[in-house]
């Protein structure tokens, strides 16, 4: 990769991948930090086992955003058993760089959305380290 991690988060948060909604999605979540105010809305479309089309659409901090954008493009076309099993250290992967204990609640929205969004579509994920904590 040619630029550095830095570049490569603003480089999602000001080109996202896959914002946008879907006409007819299969299942649409929302939800938000109120600690920093960053919202995120996720929907999703199944094609058999697998996550065929991802949008999502929100606002607030690079990092929240920037997030959102690489987890759309690390599910989209994945089979569902794949996306469920994607956790804090996932996301903490594909962000290559160290998060501060306050900014961590602003790059795990998106999972948690995602989370959300599967729960509700019946895809449920087993409890685990990746429950936030209330």
């Amino acid at each position: 990769m040619s630029m550095d991690y830095r570049e490569y988060i603003l480089d999602h948060y000001r080109d996202p991948r896959n914002f946008g909604k879907l006409e007819h999605p299969d299942v649409h979540c929302e939800d938000s930090n109120p600690l920093c105010g960053d919202q995120l809305a996720i929907d999703l479309e199944f094609e058999g086992d697998q996550v065929s089309q991802v949008r999502f659409q929100g606002r607030g901090c690079a990092i929240s955003q920037a997030t959102a954008s690489m987890l759309s493009e690390m599910i989209e076309g994945r089979p569902i058993k794949d996306v469920i099993a994607l956790g804090k250290n996932d996301v903490l992967e594909v962000l290559g760089i160290p998060i501060s204990p306050a900014r961590t609640k602003c790059a795990f929205l998106s999972l948690r959305v995602l989370h959300r969004a599967l729960a509700m579509a019946g895809h449920e994920h087993p409890a685990s380290e990746e429950e936030e904590e209330e």
